[in-house]
């Protein structure tokens, strides 16, 4: 998951931003899952663009005004909510996991409601990273790498 978190600009493409393994453990599980629940391939689909629709509106780059995105964020994952997740601060990167229903973070008592700074002042990405994370080798290497 630390390709997915080494993007310092946080926008749509962050939602497709994982490693290859990650991505190809992630389906052997939901293959799993799907079979040893004998789940309708109509739920699949429909969960499925659920996640990636609510993944690519939660990593978008948009600012929405305060005042309503303090009403939705009763209910939903909102981009400045889950932005606090992509902190390179660990007290706010382990905060919102959230990817559609707000609920869960306040439920498990991970829900962070503002950064410690601005939104438009707090650093993203991984607090150690060493080279440009848009690097295609230091991306595939990243999940083999110790933190430094």
């Amino acid at each position: 998951h630390r390709v997915h978190h080494s993007d310092t600009q946080m926008d749509v493409s962050t939602a497709i931003r994982f490693h290859p393994i990650e991505i190809a453990l992630s389906m052997v599980l939901k293959i799993g899952l799907v079979y040893a629940l004998g789940a309708n391939p109509l739920s699949i689909l429909f969960f499925e663009i659920l996640l990636n629709g609510s993944s690519m509106f939660n990593h978008a780059n948009i600012k929405i005004p305060t005042r309503i995105d303090k009403v939705l964020r009763l209910f939903i994952v909102t981009p400045d909510m889950h932005r606090i997740h992509h902190s390179s601060d660990r007290n706010e990167h382990d905060t919102n996991f959230g990817f559609a229903l707000s609920v869960w973070d306040r439920f498990f008592r991970t829900y962070k409601d503002y950064p410690q700074t601005k939104h438009e002042d707090m650093e993203l990405g991984l607090n150690w990273q060493d080279e440009k994370p848009e690097k295609l080798g230091w991306s595939l290497a990243l999940p083999f790498r110790k933190n430094e």
